[in-house]
């Protein structure tokens, strides 16, 4: 016979369900069931209940019980992004501290990665992937533990760090024209071939070249924009699980 409610197949006479547990007599007076009626097994509940999550649950979900352990781990991850984000967005746009940071050997290995990616759709394409590489990549981390792994938390410091990046890519911009910044391999921009500094081909390829100061501001300006947002996140996101300490 065939549960009525989660359509388990299972032998003849049985009072209850071995899967789910109902009882049939108790079940099927409530109504009959009819032919037409389509109970979807369980997989296609779990499915349908996931589906439900709104953007809200989404962004904002913590934990019933929070770990003080992970909590005061995600704390002092909080601050040190708080007191990095102030510092890059009170730095001047031009200043040695945001090309020169720890962050920025982090985003370099994505940007020429981001190169060689978009290779195959043209030069201009190439010298904008390495822009691109570096961008997608905090944008990957952010989806991956947001729709994956369900740690919104983790999202918004990935959401910090991809503000970190428009503020890292602002001084490559603005020195679209000056060609003084040092590039890879110790040249610099004035020095090298045409098409070696990105900023100056892309810009120059399109004829948007004496707007290079314009797009780097910004570029910055929105970095700090997205660090403000990712901080003011973070920050709720541990309020939240502070209220929800357990130390048992």
């Amino acid at each position: 016979m065939i549960c009525p409610k989660c359509s388990f197949e299972q032998a003849d006479g049985k009072k209850e369900c071995a899967k789910c547990g109902v009882v049939f007599e108790k079940y099927l007076k409530r109504g009959p069931t009819t032919s037409s009626t389509v109970i979807p097994p369980p997989q296609e509940q779990e499915v349908e209940t996931e589906q439900k999550i709104s953007l809200k649950d989404l962004l904002f979900e913590v934990e019933v019980e929070t770990n003080p352990f992970y909590f005061g781990g995600r704390t002092f991850l909080f601050l040190i992004i708080l007191v990095w984000g102030i510092k890059l967005i009170l730095t001047p746009m031009g200043g040695e501290y945001k090309m020169s940071s720890f962050m920025h050997l982090i985003n370099l290995p994505f940007h020429e990665a981001g190169h060689i990616v978009f290779r195959p759709l043209g030069q201009w394409m190439m010298s904008l992937g390495g822009t691109l590489g570096q961008l997608l990549m905090p944008l990957v981390c952010l989806a991956v533990l947001l729709l994956k792994a369900r740690n919104a938390f983790g999202a918004s410091v990935c959401l910090w760090w991809f503000g970190e990046n428009f503020m890292d890519i602002a001084p490559y911009i603005n020195d679209a024209r000056d060609l003084q910044l040092p590039l890879l391999g110790g040249n610099v921009g004035e020095s090298s071939p045409y098409g070696f500094h990105d900023w100056e081909y892309i810009l120059n390829e399109i004829g948007w070249i004496h707007y290079d100061h314009t797009l780097a501001r910004m570029a910055d300006k929105t970095g700090a924009l997205i660090v403000l947002v990712s901080l003011a996140w973070g920050g709720y996101l541990l309020f939240k699980q502070y209220k929800n300490l357990d130390f048992k």
